[in-house]
């Protein structure tokens, strides 16, 4: 009879011990496949990405989305006969891959989900209710398309804090602990694979016929703004990128260039040379092959794959005599999906190892409120006893 009671006493913490479980968020923009949601997913992105560079007033953007899609389908339909972007698919197999190495060593209290920045059904909103509903309550913020810094990861950060003030309940936050990857611009193993894939596509294809130093090569990276209303625009970290992917080829291939591959917008200072630019620098010091590689994407996307084509389409005309060689992104290179597991690695041991977080978001107002009393107060304070002294001097 007494038996009875402890017995369900001892069970009681079991579901506690389950519900300690990791969702890693692995974010890029995803990129539609229908012309259809073409000038929706420019609004978005013009809404997230030029409102933190550009004078331009909100009401500019749905035209504006509706122009640039025209101008897209142009593009898409007559010069590559209805592109669909293998990034979608690609981004898949990074996380598929990411989630098997990080299941071979926590088993599945870590799960891999993906979220898009611009594309439902995996907009961070989407996504972050599923995990909510799946009963995670960790989390790891893992910007994983474009290499730079709290720019572009910081969209991110951005999404999933208007996700998670939607999905907050007001007594206690369904999250218990939180940790986010920035970048890995300055991770070894990143660099090192860059130029280990350059240099082999050199041997293999260009050594033939190039000396070494008639081979240039174009590091290319996400073009950033440079005035960015104050954020944090990616620029050192993508400088910090290339000046590393160079020095691990700058011995053996004189001829290295940044190349960045900017959205030219008007009004707006983008970041210098520009992938063309670069290009005509290293024609004009006797380059008579050239390789595009992306570094500061990690997945390909229409930017490395429609804007690199066009770049390199252009340069013909006028260069035939030229060799161009395009490469591509890291994607879903066993050795890059490894790396990208064990990056994560001592973020999840963290958030394992960590007491858990207890917020209680409802508490934020009157946290506010409180403050603001209190600062009131204060300035009543410094304002009387800066007069008194006023009058003091005076006399």
């Amino acid at each position: 009879m007494v038996a009875t009671p402890e017995k369900h006493l001892h069970s009681v913490p079991a579901p506690a011990a389950s519900s300690d479980r990791v969702a890693v968020l692995l974010m890029g923009y995803g990129e539609v496949e229908s012309y259809e949601d073409f000038a929706n997913y420019n609004e978005q992105a013009l809404n997230l990405l030029t409102a933190k560079f550009a004078p331009v007033p909100t009401w500019i953007y749905p035209p504006l989305a509706q122009l640039l899609a025209m101008f897209d389908l142009h593009e898409w339909n007559h010069q590559h006969g209805n592109f669909i972007s293998p990034h979608n698919a690609i981004f898949e197999q990074q996380r598929a891959g990411i989630e098997k190495h990080l299941q071979e060593r926590w088993g599945d209290r870590v799960q891999v989900f993906k979220a898009f920045n611009f594309c439902a059904p995996f907009l961070p909103e989407q996504v972050l209710s599923e995990i909510k509903a799946q009963g995670f309550d960790k989390l790891l913020i893992y910007p994983l398309l474009v290499v730079d810094s709290i720019f572009t990861s910081g969209i991110a950060v951005e999404q999933v804090n208007a996700a998670l003030a939607k999905l907050g309940d007001s007594s206690e936050h369904w999250v218990k602990g939180q940790r986010y990857i920035p970048s890995f611009y300055n991770e070894p193993a990143y660099l090192d694979l860059l130029a280990a894939m350059v240099e082999e596509k050199v041997r293999a294809d260009l050594a033939v016929a190039h000396l070494p130093s008639q081979t240039g090569i174009i590091l290319m990276n996400h073009g950033c703004p440079m005035k960015a209303k104050g954020f944090t625009s990616g620029i050192d970290e993508s400088q910090a990128l290339f000046e590393r992917t160079r020095e691990r080829l700058i011995n053996k291939y004189p001829l290295i260039s940044v190349g960045w591959l900017n959205h030219d917008t008007p009004l707006i200072d983008w970041t210098q040379p520009d992938v063309t630019q670069a290009s005509k620098n290293l024609m004009a010091l006797g380059a008579t092959a050239l390789v595009f590689m992306p570094i500061g994407f990690a997945t390909e996307n229409h930017e490395t794959l429609l804007d690199v084509d066009h770049i390199i389409h252009a340069l013909r005309r006028k260069r035939p005599d030229v060799t161009y060689v395009q490469m591509p992104c890291v994607n879903e290179h066993p050795e890059f999906v490894k790396m990208a597991a064990d990056w994560a690695n001592p973020q999840i041991e963290a958030l394992f190892a960590e007491q858990a977080l207890s917020v209680a978001p409802g508490r934020a107002a009157e946290l506010a409120a409180h403050q603001a009393v209190h600062h009131h107060h204060h300035d009543g304070h410094h304002h009387h006893g800066h007069h008194h002294d006023g009058h003091g001097h005076h006399h």
